[in-house]
Order: structure tokens, then sequence, then C-alpha cells
């Protein structure tokens, strides 16, 4: 008998040993459709194009790819563009530096030439530390501030490579204009930014959205249940967004069609609301993150249009977005 007790008593040890897998969001969240700033600061120097010396490329630097992040120069470490000019000054010898850059997630060593013109030592290259744009706030987690936007990753426009997040922030704005969409040209908010008045940080850019936590006072907002990918229906629901200043409106879509094996385009719609369609033509840049809401339950987030027919859209289940923001 006494050893029966103690096999039992092993066993239950060792069981509350092994790492244990649930979700940590709640069953109810704060719905977003707030228009927010958003502001990435990369882990290295992105290189977005190149330009042209003495009426020229530099043919110095065929190694060099738009894409590319410097992170070293020489011994060097490097994560603005002015601690990239100071140390090209210090590292350069003979017309030459040595980078260190990140291409696919390696590390690789190239050997820049540098153009001199009128004593002045001259990369070729176009280079950002950051990225600054417009998305709507998704949700947000009362239990734990995490919250999620956007619904997709942000890419560098000129290289299209998902940023790697060093620090960001999500801060207040404005929608001052809205240009309509039309076939074949997806049209956008306009915003003004107040950098001032700061929401959150970001900690995450992944393919299923922006993610942090959010530091300021939470919306004072009714709580919505979250939906299961099985409770959603194809019909009529509705997404929350801001066409002018901070007013958040609620507009009718209905959804045709439901995928499940997708991993992040989830639900097809089509804009039906006349109010949304005589304003923005169907789905816009900057509504990217708008929560879609359906028998009074959150089920996903905006994230694509349909460039072909903007008034239709695609959106991914909120599940998925409140599991990568956990993660």
């Amino acid at each position: 008998m006494q050893k029966n007790i103690s096999k039992i008593v092993f066993l239950f040890i060792t069981l509350l040993m092994f790492p244990l897998s649930v979700l940590g969001y709640s069953d109810y969240i704060i719905p977003g459709g707030e228009n927010v700033g958003i502001e990435i600061n990369s882990k290295g120097i992105m290189i977005i194009g190149f330009y042209k010396v003495n009426g020229k490329l530099n043919k110095g630097n065929p190694n060099i790819k738009v894409g590319d992040q410097i992170i070293k120069v020489g011994s060097q470490k490097v994560t603005t563009t002015q601690e990239l000019i100071t140390a090209i000054e210090k590292e350069r010898q003979d017309g030459k530096v040595n980078l260190t850059v990140l291409r696919d997630d390696k590390e690789k060593e190239i050997s820049l030439d540098l153009i001199e013109t009128d004593g002045i030592y001259k990369t070729g290259l176009y280079v950002k530390d950051n990225i600054t744009g417009i998305g709507t706030l998704t949700y947000i987690d009362p239990k734990t501030n995490i919250y999620g936007a956007l619904g997709h990753q942000v890419a560098e426009s000129n290289s299209n490579m998902t940023v790697e997040v060093k620090s960001g922030l999500i801060f207040r704005s404005f929608v001052t204009s809205i240009d309509k969409s039309a076939s074949g040209n997806p049209g956008g908010k306009n915003a003004k930014l107040d950098y001032s008045t700061k929401y959150g940080t970001i900690l995450q850019n992944t393919e299923y959205g922006i993610f942090g936590k959010y530091t300021s006072t939470l919306p004072n907002k009714e709580l919505l249940e979250v939906a299961k990918p099985e409770e959603i229906e194809t019909g009529e629901a509705y997404i929350y967004t801001v066409l002018n200043d901070e007013t958040i409106e609620k507009f009718a879509i209905n959804i045709n069609k439901i995928d499940k094996s997708n991993e992040i385009k989830n639900i097809y719609f089509e804009v039906t609301d006349p109010n949304l369609l005589a304003k923005t033509g169907g789905v816009v840049q900057g509504m990217s993150g708008s929560p879609i809401i359906q028998n009074n339950k959150i089920i996903g987030g905006v994230t694509h249009v349909i460039v072909s027919n903007p008034t239709t859209g695609i959106g991914i289940f909120i599940t998925k977005m409140l599991e990568e923001g956990e993660s």
C-alpha cells in the first residue's frame, strides 16, 4: 500500500513540473477603433535604396542589397543614422569601411567603397532607422493591458521587409481627410500626429499585427466577449473605425466567406454601409486593425483591401491576434 502511495505522489509532482500551455487572454476585452500614430525604431539601420554620386551609382558596392540592416561599422554597433555617419568617419580607411549587416536573420560582413566628392566621403546609400505611420487599434485586454493593432506587420515600403523592433510607440492622432478608394487604387486616411500623447509601447511586429503594453488610462468602454472562430457566421457584421478627427463610428459590412485554414486571411467581407462607401469608396489604408463585431462579440480585425475591388476586404480572427499578443 505504501509503495502505491509513493508512486502516486511522485507522478503528481512530476506532472506539476511540466510547462502548461494556457491561453492568458481575457474572455472579454475592450474593442478598439481609435486611429493611432505608430513609430517603430528598428534594430538595425535599414538600407532602402541607392543614390547617384557624381552622376552615377556606386559600382563598388555589389554586395549591398535593399533590405539589408546595418548593425556595425567596423567594431562599433550602430542603431541610428547619426551613429552611422559618426562611425563611418571614424572607421574608414583608404576610402573603404567594413560593415556588418543583417540579411535573412544572418550576419554578413561587407567592405563598402566610399566615394569622395568635394572632400566629403559618401556611401551612395539611402538609409532609415525608423518607420512612422498610422493604423487602427483593434483591442485592449483590460486584465493585462496588452493591446493589438493593424492585424498585419509593419514593413518598410521600399524593401517590403518587416521592421524588427528595437523600441516603438503608439500615440494620439487625428484623421484630417480621406483619399477615396477606387478600383486598382486603394485610398487612405490622412492624419495629424500628436507625439506628446502616448498610448503605449510597441514590443512585437509580426504578421498578426503590432502588440505591446497600453500605458495610458484605459478607455471607458463596454467590454465585448471574444468570439471563437466556430461562432463566426456569414452575414451581417460591423466595423469600428475613425473617418474624421477622433470620432469612432460603426459601419455595416457583410461577411461572405470564412476561412479557418489560412493563417491570417480568415474573414472575407464586403462593405454595405452607404455612408462608408460614400466617404471612402470601401476599405482604405489606415483602416487596418479596425475591429469587426458580430452578434455583440468581437470576432476579428480588418487587415487587407482587395485592390481590384476596394469595396471588399479581409480580416483576421481576433483569437489569432490575442494569442500572438500573449506570446
